[in-house]
């Protein structure tokens, strides 16, 4: 690991290089301490166990259509809550902007406004017919380049024309002819899809507003255009996707009443599988606060409860097909309760993950039942249009200027805007109302009355650290978490932590990636250990890094923005604990630990995330009296504001520029002697 970067212009976060090993002073080469890569899911697992069994023992003790109902509307309060308020609708604004006639059928090329000048890029699919309306349906795409024009998604809707559907099939944020952060020459500078929604979508959580809220509304807003079109029969209007538009077409079922028929594919299973299988999943297939709540992925499918939904599932998929079949059964169980167990339905296609023709057909045979069209669900022969044929715009792209289109705003403008609103509109918090919306943010229960059980580690020596004997403590915050300690010492210690000397302050060092790592590497950090040989020094690595970096979700994973990192910050989300709201409650029990030895005068020191950490821990802890603090991040503002940001969600708290930033947090540490290192 080299030396931590220098923070850059735009305010992003400083970050270390990743590495496997370090050099001490001798140039022998150490590999890092991590003796402990399974502490996260240890945790997590059976934290989401709990939350899964709240779900399933309140279904499970319904006995009659009342009690059915009642619990209907408790999940769609309790779903409503995950997406927050949803925007005020906007006029459409509707554009055709170009026909296909073809045979049976014609595709319209359509955009319409989800939000002010923020257009949505759609397909209609609209069957001939002469008299009457139509059934629509809303098509919502997975993670494919393409969106709408991606061969499989164009199969299905194209197959539910031949059919005699309406359907509006479109591009989801990022994807298609809706990239947010477009590259010259084309392309994504991001990464089209995953990494364009983690990029949007993490930076939004700052400010209050969330990437599965965004996308949600964009599939509502389709039926809100299906609702627009007289061809269509506003009382039959059903929603489909595969993957990431199984997704939508789940919260979908959670959240708009106007449906009547849904039919999710590749998608639903459980939390809790996808949790215990070490699955990342995007930011938009994961609700805020839904596991907190006692949600499940079926209970979205309850809120719609008893209209008609067939769960579309595959035997080789990597969504836990075993989630899906538990899940069904549950809900067979409810819709008795209706008297409509015909109403729910699961079926399982043979091969790998995908809206493949077996569950393409699923589909028609669910939707011709549900509108009295028969049973029938062979899919008709179709025509695959080239993609750029089905663009809505000449060049493809919304965010994009041209001689004769003005670039709609991006989702970062939407950010940055907000941001600012709320910095202007923010009070400016002080003394115990400040400590008590950071306590609230950060998700944080309170300590216990006692110190943390602290286990003893085998001895560490001769590393290439200033001083030549790390003791290391493993100190057990709270089940199955801990931090882990080291006891900087020139002498071996195979005992407890030495009790504190009168009068003696102890530095505490609270790491950026590796105590381990840093300790050799970061000159100045050991200029400042070597500066006084008999002050006592400490270093602390909380859950996550360090000692307990993870291996899980594929191994090396840490470092990318879908892998393990993001994994235990997206589920801490879910949870209404953030991550960091997790690793600061570390530090506050590895300071009550060393209260517990009579360490009553703390100098704080933290770098990079560190640095982060031990801001909001100096806030609570009487005993830290001094605060160091190494390449801070200078503000959660300056992330808010920045197309380029480079901050994990792991550092990232949500809703906090609604009350806080963190030079509030350093104006209130001037009293414990802050001083800050660049």
């Amino acid at each position: 690991m080299g030396a931590l970067s220098p923070i850059r212009a735009t305010g992003a976060h400083p970050q270390a290089e990743p590495s496997k090993a370090g050099r001490g002073q001798s140039g022998k080469t150490y590999e890092t301490e991590n003796r402990f890569p399974r502490m996260m899911q240890n945790f997590l697992v059976p934290v989401v166990r709990q939350c899964h069994r709240r779900s399933v023992e309140a279904k499970k003790t319904l006995e009659n259509r009342s009690q059915a109902e009642a619990y209907v509307a408790q999940v769609r309060a309790k779903v409503k809550k995950c997406f927050g308020p949803l925007p005020d609708r906007v006029p459409l604004n509707t554009r055709v902007t170009g026909t296909l006639q073809r045979d049976g059928y014609r595709i319209e090329k359509v955009l319409f406004d989800s939000r002010p000048n923020f257009p949505v890029t759609a397909n209609f699919y609209v069957p001939d017919v002469t008299t009457g309306r139509v059934p629509g349906v809303v098509g919502t795409c997975g993670h494919t380049n393409d969106g709408k024009a991606d061969p499989v998604y164009q199969s299905f809707a194209q197959g539910l024309a031949r059919l005699g559907y309406a359907c509006v099939i479109f591009d989801p944020i990022g994807q298609g002819e809706r990239l947010q952060f477009p590259a010259e020459g084309g392309g994504s500078r991001i990464g089209i899809g995953v990494r364009e929604h983690l990029h949007g979508g993490n930076q939004q959580f700052l400010i209050n507003e969330r990437f599965v809220t965004w996308s949600l509304w964009d599939a509502m807003r389709a039926v809100d255009f299906l609702l627009s079109r007289d061809e269509v029969d506003p009382n039959q209007i059903g929603v489909t996707g595969n993957s990431g538009g199984g997704t939508q077409t789940t919260w979908m079922c959670g959240m708009d009443r106007r449906l009547t028929m849904a039919a999710p594919s590749c998608f639903v299973t459980t939390l809790l599988r996808n949790a215990e299988n070490e699955l990342p999943v995007d930011t938009e297939q994961c609700p805020p606060r839904a596991l907190e709540l006692g949600l499940e992925h079926e209970d979205f499918l309850v809120a719609m409860a008893p209209k008609p939904i067939r769960i579309l599932g595959k035997e080789r998929d990597f969504f836990d097909i075993r989630g899906s079949e538990a899940a069904y059964q549950r809900l067979k169980r409810f819709y008795s309760l209706f008297d409509a167990e015909d109403d729910i339905s699961l079926t399982i296609g043979p091969t790998e993950h995908g809206f493949t023709i077996e569950n393409r057909e699923f589909m028609y045979q669910w939707f011709n039942r549900a509108t009295g069209k028969g049973s029938s669900g062979h899919e008709p022969e179709l025509q695959i249009e080239k993609v750029e044929d089905l663009w809505c715009l000449p060049h493809g792209q919304v965010c994009v200027n041209t001689p004769d289109w003005k670039a709609s705003r991006t989702i970062s403008d939407f950010t940055r805007e907000k941001a600012l609103r709320l910095q202007e509109s923010r009070k400016s918090l002080s003394g115990p109302n400040l400590i008590s919306a950071v306590k609230s943010r950060l998700g944080m229960p309170d300590l216990e009355a006692d110190p943390p059980h602290v286990r003893i580690l085998r001895l560490m020596s001769n590393r290439g650290h200033v001083r030549k004997y790390p003791q290391p403590f493993y100190v057990e915050t709270e089940p199955n978490a801990a931090a882990i300690c080291y006891w900087l010492s020139d002498q071996r210690n195979f005992s407890r932590l030495p009790k504190a000397a009168p009068g003696r302050v102890a530095s505490l060092y609270v790491s950026h990636r590796s105590s381990d790592e840093e300790l050799r590497s970061q000159e100045w950090l050991r200029d400042m250990i070597a500066h006084d040989p008999e002050q006592p020094f400490l270093t602390c690595d909380v859950r996550g890094i360090g000692e307990s970096l993870p291996n899980t979700c594929g191994g090396k994973s840490f470092d990318e923005p879908y892998g393990a990192d993001y994994f235990y910050a997206i589920h801490g989300v879910m949870l209404g604990r953030p991550y960091l709201g997790q690793k600061t409650f570390d530090l506050l029990r590895v300071i009550q630990w060393l209260g517990s030895r009579g360490y009553d005068t703390l100098h704080l020191i933290g770098s990079g995330d560190g640095a982060t950490i031990a801001t909001f821990a100096s806030l609570f802890a009487a005993s830290v009296k001094q605060v160091t603090l190494h390449q801070p991040l200078p503000s959660y503002e300056s992330i808010a504001t920045e197309t380029d940001y480079d901050l994990p969600l792991s550092m990232i708290i949500p809703d906090v520029l609604v009350d806080f930033d963190l030079p509030d947090c350093r104006r209130e540490l001037k009293s414990k002697k802050l001083s800050i290192l660049s």
